[in-house]
């Protein structure tokens, strides 16, 4: 059908002349209603976004001379910020002073701390120095982990 004789069916029953494939041999249209379509596909959009969960970073601080129960308590809020919010962690590690000359104190309070949550989170990144401070990123598995 001609592009003039498409417009005129279009107009008869008040809808648009939507173009859907235009490099085709014949180009291919439809007849809908643009607005309608439009309002559609934001609807779908927005359901999409709402049903998205957004991924929060939760922090926990060390010093490299921790000791054992103020370990386990560190490691109980790891715990549940993995499980329960599904939260990644960041767990920072403070050289203060000249306890910075003794990093490895700092990367052994991490790796205790990895091997701690080893069951129910993976590592994002190893220990690593930034400044005086040294970090560790660990997120909850997935199901997928889980199965490995």
């Amino acid at each position: 059908m001609s592009k003039q004789a498409a417009l005129l069916e279009a107009g008869k029953v008040d809808l648009d002349l939507v173009l859907i494939s235009p490099n085709a041999k014949p180009p291919v249209a439809r007849v809908m209603d643009y607005g309608k379509y439009r309002f559609e596909q934001q609807k779908k959009l927005k359901e999409s976004r709402k049903n998205s969960k957004a991924v929060s970073v939760k922090e926990i601080r060390l010093s490299p001379t921790i000791e054992g129960n103020d370990f386990d308590t560190k490691l109980k809020h790891a715990q549940k910020f993995l499980t329960k919010e599904g939260a990644k962690v960041r767990v920072s590690i403070r050289f203060r002073g000249r306890a910075i000359t003794h990093k490895e104190l700092g990367q052994k309070v991490l790796e205790k701390m990895a091997a701690a949550t080893a069951d129910i989170a993976t590592v994002i990144s190893r220990p690593k120095m930034e400044g005086r401070s040294m970090f560790l990123m660990l997120a909850p598995k997935t199901d997928r982990d889980k199965k490995n």
